[in-house]
């Protein structure tokens, strides 16, 4: 009995035998080496940092900052005895991890595909898939281990400080502890917008990588504007680290300087991304703790002393402390018209100079409501005596909020008008396209 052969469409439409099982390997090595390189940098951003000292806690503070750099929710919590209590809340992203985290499972999830002439919507949705599966399953794995409590000696017999020596013994708060935990059900569900977040912005930039039919007619418009957004942060991140290398060589300090560059580098940066074109935050710091920031930005979040009202970090406030900051505006002109014209060289030649401003307007703005949002960091930590207030020497807080919209409202006027330019100069380049007048 002859048996009849499958249609064309049906042959097409069967998937190839051990797609899935290929599949789910190629995602789980994303996810492991995106796991494996936030730890690397994360473990030498701690060390660096002095961590590597703390008692028996190192493990669960590098996993606690590569649940923070996924999006994951830590929360801090304190015991000082039966008439004292600690308070402590953080609220932050070490960006450099999160950055590295990034590219690699980016890069490791296109990987596969760059060899292929075309992708049908069930394949990429299927890596897509086992991506998100295995990286929240990791996600969960790591926040088990997230968790530590730490002794805060109060005084510790120091014949100097017999204020904290008295209150130890009299509120039954001779070992006070400061601990952290994972909260699961918010770390789960950031982390699934980062992981998604990841893989769309990764095929938005990607040039190479083949997109389903019916999405083929967004490449033109979208990818070369994504693709100069993503040079643009990459680029503000290079100069960050030249000078933070620099600055290391010269200036001393050099293992909590480079503590800054392995853990949030991007976000100093992306902060001066943002205030260079016009955008603003809204911070202050009080008592002895801060922020590893540069001392002119500290000098600004402290310069509304005892006042309950946040001061506003921008250009003539940073400027104020240190004219130096001037410099943000024409660094972040050159670099945003070296952006408009990379992403006008990758677009046809047929494309106007409107289309090439609308395009960077808007890449702008969106680019600027991610990265604005990420730099957000609030700390706080306070030992109080019968529920009243802190004592001066262990409490303070650190406030460093974004103005997001004015932030993406400028991002949105300055795309238009470098998109504007970046057309004109590529329009003496030639381009994809373009066809020679006498041919």
């Amino acid at each position: 009995m002859t048996s009849t052969p499958l249609p064309t469409s049906a042959r097409s439409s069967a998937p190839p035998s051990g797609l899935y099982a290929r599949v789910v390997l190629q995602a789980l090595a994303a996810v492991v080496a995106g796991f494996a390189a936030m730890g690397v940098v994360a473990g030498l951003g701690l060390w660096a940092a002095g961590a590597a000292d703390l008692p028996g806690g190192f493990t669960a503070v590098l996993a606690a900052v590569v649940v923070m750099a996924s999006g994951g929710k830590v929360e801090l919590s304190g015991d000082a005895g039966a008439l004292a209590g600690t308070q402590a809340e953080l609220t932050a992203m070490p960006l450099t991890v999160t950055l590295v985290g990034a590219l690699v499972t980016g890069f490791c999830f296109l990987r596969p595909l760059r060899h292929h002439a075309v992708t049908s919507a069930r394949e990429l949705l299927l890596r897509a898939a086992s991506v998100v599966v295995l990286w929240l399953a990791a996600l969960a794995g790591t926040s088990a281990l997230a968790r530590h409590d730490f002794p805060l000696t109060l005084g510790g017999g120091n014949a100097q400080d017999p204020l904290m020596d008295l209150f130890g013994d009299l509120l039954d708060a001779v070992n006070p502890t400061v601990g952290f935990r994972t909260d699961v059900g918010p770390t789960l569900f950031y982390g699934l917008l980062w992981i998604l977040g990841v893989l769309a912005v990764a095929l938005l930039v990607s040039r190479r990588t083949p997109l389903p039919a019916r999405l083929v007619r967004y490449q033109e418009p979208v990818r070369p504007a994504a693709f100069a957004m993503l040079l643009l942060l990459l680029a503000y991140v290079v100069v960050g680290l030249v000078v933070g290398i620099v600055v290391a060589a010269t200036k001393g300090h050099a293992a909590e300087t480079f503590a800054v560059l392995l853990l949030g580098l991007p976000n100093v940066t992306w902060l001066a991304l943002g205030v260079g074109i016009g955008g603003s935050w809204q911070g202050k710091a009080e008592g002895p703790f801060g922020l590893p920031m540069p001392q002119v930005l500290d000098a600004v979040l402290r310069g509304g002393g005892d006042s309950p009202d946040l001061s506003t970090v921008d250009l003539s406030s940073l400027a104020a402390q240190d004219a130096r900051a001037w410099w943000l505006l024409p660094v972040a002109a050159v670099l945003v018209l070296a952006a408009a014209f990379v992403a006008a060289v990758r677009s046809p030649a047929r494309t106007a100079l409107w289309q090439h401003a609308l395009r960077l307007g808007v890449a702008f703005a969106l680019t600027m409501l991610v990265a604005a949002p990420v730099t957000l960091v609030e700390a706080h930590f306070g030992l109080s005596v019968l529920g009243i207030g802190d004592l001066a020497s262990l409490g303070g807080q650190v406030v460093l909020r974004p103005d997001v919209w004015k932030t993406a409202g400028f991002g949105l006027l300055w795309g238009l008008a470098f998109g504007f330019l970046g057309g004109l100069l590529a329009s003496r380049v030639r381009r994809k396209g373009e066809v020679d007048q006498d041919t």
